[in-house]
């Protein structure tokens, strides 16, 4: 499960924007090859914390409030080596990315976006659907919640215009906040 999650991570973060790339031409595969390395070290971490872990949930001579705390505590312990992962894959996925994205022509993918029918149709309601504002007038009116409601409308416009030209599996991820590691548990009083 650790594997997974690590792996998870990883992955989760590889799609980061080229313009985070370093100018520096790196080797090829370079990138990938040290983010693979700093998974595996990761990983390794990690299964040493599920075994210290459920070394402590076992433990039955422990109450389940001292075993809570103890694993806090080995969070707490671990929990910068989350954080350095973390940091480290993003450093390299960027890396992979620009180096994914060296051969990808922008410009011939948006021509092609925007030669799609259904790009240019949404295009078309849309500039349709702008027409008939202006011409209501309602822009020229300065009441605050017909600008919010006009506002959202526009919104929606571009939303479907934007859902139009995705292609599934290539839209941007959310980016991914880091965690927050736990408050370490007070120490156990005797």
């Amino acid at each position: 499960m650790i594997r997974v999650l690590s792996l998870t991570a990883a992955l989760a973060l590889l799609p980061l924007s080229s313009a985070l790339a370093q100018d520096a031409a790196p080797q090829p595969g370079a990138a990938e090859a040290r983010l693979e390395a700093a998974a595996n070290a990761f990983e390794a971490r990690m299964e040493a914390f599920g075994k210290r872990a459920e070394a402590i949930s076992e433990d039955e001579s422990l109450s389940e409030s001292v075993r809570g705390q103890q694993v806090a505590a080995l969070w707490a312990e671990y929990a910068p080596d989350v954080a350095a992962f973390t940091a480290e894959a993003t450093l390299h996925a960027s890396e992979v990315a620009a180096e994914a994205l060296k051969d990808i022509d922008i410009d011939a993918l948006v021509s092609q976006a925007l030669n799609d029918p259904e790009v240019k149709d949404a295009m078309e309601r849309g500039v349709t659907a702008g027409t008939g504002v202006a011409r209501n007038s309602a822009w020229t009116n300065p009441d605050p919640e017909q600008m919010e409601t006009y506002g959202l409308i526009a919104q929606y416009a571009l939303d479907q215009a934007v859902d139009a030209v995705q292609v599934e599996g290539l839209e941007a991820p959310e980016p991914p906040e880091a965690p927050e590691p736990p408050e370490a548990p007070p120490a156990p009083t005797a």
